[in-house]
């Protein structure tokens, strides 16, 4: 099926994005690597494991983006797998210098097809993740529409953040990685709020900005200023501050007058695709 400008078939669903062939030539190695120690580390007690992010989308910058993993187990991952993971997404973040960071997200491969996530965990792997290992989830969900359905169900949940992030904050948490998290996460939250009206989708951060600024004119720089430190975070106590005392409760406030509240609230993936 063609795909649109606006990242929809022709039929209207949202076509997946990403693919092994459009990894750029730079991180290959860390992509094989990656398969290697996945396979090694899980082998039999993994049944998937996806790409996502810049890496497979082709856009990924040398020394600057990370590598983003979604691994998906037979069973529920034990602490001991979680620790597996860390240790693994470290050794490739200290082995390459091609990437800043690797984030491992760890999961069933019953909550991804959970029917409490097949609006969220389950869209992002059908639609944002591209296979590298096992077998495919994908081809048990349904096709997606950019809808006010999966607006809610994927970002429905803004205002639970807020908190988390102002504690983290106070702690005194590197800034420059609060700045690219909640950065991120604001921006794709405004994205979504007026994805049903745009009637596509995307993943570049800087166009999720400026569709929001079409139907949002007045916080359109705001939005903006959030692109921007997602790909360039400078972690400035006057930028977080606003993040979580001005354009986070505005947007969690205007999200749930227009498409509601994600109920019951979500297992938080903060370091994954949120």
């Amino acid at each position: 099926m063609a795909t649109t400008a606006r990242g929809l078939d022709d039929r209207g669903f949202i076509e997946r994005e990403g693919s092994l062939s459009r990894i750029q030539p730079d991180f290959r190695p860390v992509v094989s690597a990656a398969r290697d120690s996945l396979l090694a580390a899980f082998g039999p007690r993994m049944t998937s494991a996806y790409l996502y992010g810049s890496v497979p989308r082709g856009t990924a910058r040398p020394g600057r983006s990370d590598l983003d993993l979604l691994l998906a187990l037979r069973d529920e991952p034990t602490d001991e797998d979680r620790a597996e993971a860390r240790a693994l997404a470290d050794a490739l973040d200290k082995d390459f210098a091609q990437i800043d960071g690797v984030g491992l997200i760890i999961l069933s491969r019953t909550q991804v097809l959970s029917d409490l996530e097949r609006h969220d965990l389950g869209w992002f792997v059908a639609c944002l993740c591209t296979p590298l290992l096992g077998e495919d989830l994908a081809e048990y969900l349904p096709r997606y529409r950019p809808d006010s359905l999966l607006a809610r169900e994927t970002n429905g949940d803004l205002r639970l953040f807020l908190p988390r992030w102002r504690e983290r904050i106070a702690r005194g948490d590197d800034p420059r990685t609060l700045d690219r998290l909640i950065s991120r996460h604001l921006v794709r939250t405004g994205f979504t709020l007026v994805m049903p009206r745009w009637n596509g989708w995307t993943s570049d951060l800087t166009q999720m900005a400026e569709v929001f600024g079409t139907y949002y004119p007045q916080r359109a720089d705001a939005m903006r200023q959030a692109a921007r430190a997602a790909y360039e975070p400078m972690g400035a106590p006057h930028t977080l501050r606003a993040y979580t005392e001005d354009l986070g409760p505005w947007l969690a406030a205007e999200y749930e007058a227009v498409h509601g509240v994600k109920a019951p609230p979500p297992m938080t993936r903060e370091a994954g695709h949120r």
